[in-house]
């Protein structure tokens, strides 16, 4: 959290603005103030107070998980892991308690990125490909295709839920979409990749796609007090709905833990082959 929808939405929202939040576009940067320097992940934070104070703010980006902020000379490149956030404020507004870096722009405005658990990372690069470079294909791009998909799912031999978590094959999936997505296909998240037919792979393939425009139509999920912004939740079919029944066939969602997360599936529709 957040995950692709939820980044994505943030971008909307520095792109487009939202209700008493306006865009940041052409917004030129005053002054920045890092509240917390475990924040930034690069460079020192002396270089990034004076190197991006004066740049404007030309586009806003997204890659996987990442949400860039391209400036006049450099990116800025955020990551906000279990519970950042960015808003745009006045600088008249109370610093929330949890705010671990601002940017205060000409005409009274600010972004400002919160960060309660700390986990959350920023850097200032001229270039942000090399940091991004790991990532794998954006699963809602052209280059996504059933193809390319089931050649990577028949090149490992890992557990489903493993294989879609890693950010090497598929940028911007996590813990929720991927429960959802495994669901929506009648996949067991337990399943090993390399044993999945192209028919298997091409349903998940559409799933993956369902879930994730679904949610980036919903603004994304939220959860208590961290992202706060969508609606998805509403819709979730087995994500923390342990014990509640399946939409299909009535059956209660099962929790297990895969790769440190937990992992909700239904036990009738989604059954483990043998292979």
């Amino acid at each position: 959290m957040p995950e692709l929808p939820e980044v994505e939405f943030f971008r909307h929202c520095l792109s487009q603005g939202r209700d008493n939040s306006p865009p940041i576009l052409r917004e030129n940067i005053r002054e920045a103030e890092l509240l917390w320097k475990g924040a930034l992940a690069a460079p020192s934070p002396d270089e990034f107070l004076a190197r991006v104070q004066g740049q404007t703010v030309e586009r806003i980006g997204r890659r996987g998980k990442y949400l860039l902020i391209h400036l006049s000379e450099d990116t800025l490149v955020l990551h906000f892991r279990m519970s950042g956030e960015v808003v745009v404020e006045a600088q008249t507004e109370p610093v929330a308690k949890h705010c671990r870096l601002m940017l205060n722009f000409d005409d009274g405005i600010r972004l400002a990125f919160n960060n309660p658990r700390k986990f959350g990372r920023v850097w200032l690069v001229a270039d942000p490909e090399a940091l991004l470079a790991h990532l794998g294909p954006e699963p809602l791009s052209d280059a996504f295709t059933p193809e390319r998909f089931y050649t990577t799912l028949q090149g490992c031999h890992r557990q489903m839920k493993y294989f879609l978590l890693d950010q090497k094959i598929i940028a911007g999936l996590g813990n929720i979409y991927v429960d959802e997505a495994l669901y929506l296909s009648k996949i067991h998240p337990q399943t090993k990749s390399d044993t999945l037919s192209f028919e298997q792979a091409e349903l998940l393939w559409k799933s993956i796609r369902q879930v994730l425009r679904d949610g980036i139509e919903n603004q994304g999920t939220s959860f208590d007090w961290m992202y706060k912004g969508g609606n998805y939740q509403h819709f979730l079919k087995v994500y923390q709905r342990t014990g509640e029944p399946c939409a299909i066939c009535g059956t209660p969602i099962k929790r297990i833990t895969i790769a440190q997360r937990g992992t909700h599936y239904c036990p009738s529709c989604q059954t483990l082959s043998e292979k």
